[in-house]
């Protein structure tokens, strides 16, 4: 019978399966062809999107299914034909603008369709032609528009390639023209971007490159910082040094990126720049020699000691012999907690070994009495020696007792394995100290050093420069005010003979020649000098760039540009952004640090 039931309820569930899978695919099917009589009906009435979206829909269900991909071409074929025919009407109404996009989708409808290939051909030649029409008359913008609009959507048509190099051409010549005019106006800033913005238009369609250095050596030299220096007084009679304070020195040690001319001629009248006046005082040579001691330490002999490792190994065995005496104390006292609840263990089980025979006495006995008062009882009648409670358990106090005692010495039993384990590792930790301790040897050799003391000569040699400075402004023309200093170059060196015998080596003298220290030091003047004269120009360029800063509301005005021009190029080791980046923008540079040249 359960088998049967079983088999049965297996048939059921096999049925409700099989009906299942035909209703999802029944529904399959459903949703299948409804998509395509759908696509078919907008097909019908020239909804081509809506025909397409339904199709597609069919072929997420099926992707391989051969009748809707032919439906689906075809389709898309009459809905190429169709935006041809519009394209064509756009075309002959002379909006090629407006026809090329139609073009394009007819053909990324139906990439077959020679009719809109060769229509879109024409149309992109058409434009060409335009293009090269608005570029005669001069219309660069509307150019270069159509010329851009053709590439993008043929990047290798010929015609339009050359088209856009042509108007790059004409943009270079009308900017370079336009520079021409703003150099000779004497508006050299806005001359130098415009000659900039010619080159990188076209790269060699004009001289523009060459222009605009030569207009940027201009501005340079219009807002040059210039450093008037003659040549150094020589009071001390020292002309090595005073070779190191000539103007080609402070030339060559000032930033190179920034206008700033050193001349020994005389400046222009309210030129921006300093008069440098130089003087070197005297030049001082000190030298000397000190006498010291140093000591070195050298093997004597070997001499025997105590081994300093046996006292130590010593005390780690005490301590290890000390540790072992408290673990097997504890051990101690835990095995007699464990013999002492082994004793209780043994008793209680005893007295419940005692109970439960007197339960089981009197359970024997009062079956015996229920079997005779049944056999001499009425049939039917149970009597009151069967009652069941006189065979009931009269042990639950000792079964409990004994239950706590056995666990009780279970846990001490596990104390005590655990005591044994600890005492038998220390056992082993101590073993291993004596058999470290007996090893090692009483004693040592220890190397006994002395020290012996050399004499020493320190050599000193130092040169003092002193230079006196008189800078002042060129716009202002007051009286300067001298300011001397020292600058010291010194070399220091130590020598000693050998001493072979405790091992030091001789170490002659190598100090740096006089003539040497004398260069250092008048290099160590021009440098000091070079600081101060960058000093004064930082604070010429800065007052020129908050100028140019206050401009930059308006940054494609001329006279910013001007200004602003001429602020980059006294800051041309580290242009201000704020800067250069909208004077580029204004004036539609790629490369705004073309300003400088590079």
């Amino acid at each position: 019978m359960p088998s049967r039931s079983s088999s049965s309820l297996s048939h059921r569930l096999g049925l409700i399966a099989l009906a299942l899978f035909a209703l999802l695919a029944a529904a399959g099917c459903t949703a299948f062809a409804r998509a395509v009589k759908e696509g078919d009906q907008f097909t019908t009435q020239h909804q081509w999107a809506q025909a397409e979206a339904a199709y597609q829909r069919a072929l997420a269900v099926d992707p391989r299914d051969s009748e809707v991909l032919l439906k689906l071409r075809a389709m898309r074929k009459q809905w190429s034909g169709e935006v041809l025919q519009q394209a064509r009407a756009v075309h002959e109404q002379g909006d090629l603008a407006g026809a090329t996009p139609l073009l394009v989708r007819a053909l990324q409808l139906d990439s077959e369709s020679e009719p809109a290939r060769a229509l879109l051909t024409q149309t992109l030649d058409a434009r060409v032609a335009v293009a090269q029409k608005a570029l005669t008359e001069e219309r660069l913008q509307d150019a270069r528009a159509e010329l851009d609009a053709v590439l993008a959507v043929d990047p290798e048509h010929a015609a339009a390639r050359k088209g856009v190099d042509a108007v790059k051409v004409a943009w270079a010549r009308r900017w370079f023209t336009t520079a021409q005019r703003l150099e000779e106006e004497g508006k050299l800033g806005n001359a130098l971007l415009a000659y900039v913005r010619a080159d990188q238009e076209k790269v060699g369609a004009t001289p523009a490159r060459e222009r605009a250095e030569a207009v940027r050596r201009k501005l340079q030299d219009e807002v040059a910082f210039l450093v008037v220096a003659a040549p150094a007084e020589d009071k001390a009679e020292a002309p090595d040094v005073v070779q190191r304070l000539s103007p080609g020195r402070l030339s060559a040690l000032l930033p190179q990126e920034v206008p700033i001319r050193v001349i020994t001629t005389e400046a222009p009248k309210d030129h921006e720049g300093v008069r440098l006046g130089l003087a070197l005082e005297r030049v001082m040579p000190v030298k000397s020699v000190e006498q010291s001691q140093r000591t070195q330490k050298y093997l004597v002999t070997n001499k025997a000691v105590p081994n300093p490792r046996r006292s130590q190994l010593e005390t780690a065995l005490l301590e290890q012999e000390r540790k072992l005496e408290e673990v097997e104390r504890k051990l101690g006292g835990v095995l007699r907690d464990y013999l002492r609840k082994q004793d209780e263990l043994v008793q209680a089980r005893e007295v419940a070994n005692r109970c439960r025979e007197r339960e089981r006495k009197a359970c024997v006995t009062a079956l015996a009495e229920c079997g005779r008062a049944v056999g001499q009882g009425k049939p039917g009648q149970v009597p009151p020696e069967c009652n069941p409670a006189r065979c009931n358990s009269q042990c639950e106090q000792e079964e409990g007792a004994l239950a706590q005692r056995t666990s009780a010495a279970q846990e001490l039993e596990r104390r005590l394995e655990s005591a044994q384990e600890s005492a038998e590792l220390q056992r082993r930790e101590v073993q291993r100290g004596r058999d470290g301790f007996y090893r090692e040897p009483l004693t040592v050799e220890e190397p006994v050093y002395s020290e012996y003391p050399y004499d020493v000569e320190l050599h000193r040699l130092a040169i003092t420069a002193s230079v006196t400075e008189r800078l002042v402004d060129l716009a202002k023309g007051a009286v300067p005010s001298p300011r001397t200093e020292d600058y010291a170059a010194h070399h220091e060196d130590a020598s000693n003979r050998a001493y072979d015998k405790v091992g030091v080596l001789a170490d002659p003298v190598q100090l740096r020649s006089e003539a040497e220290l004398r260069v250092e030091a008048g290099d160590k003047a021009m440098t000091s000098i070079a600081a101060r004269v960058k000093e004064r120009f930082d604070i010429y360029r800065q007052r020129r760039v908050e100028d140019a800063r206050r401009g930059m509301v308006r940054p494609s005005a001329e006279d910013v540009v001007e200004t602003a021009v001429r602020a980059l190029l006294l800051t041309a080791d580290a242009p201000p952004e704020d800067i250069l980046l909208p004077l580029a923008k204004a004036r539609g540079l790629e490369n705004p640090q073309a300003i400088f040249g590079d």
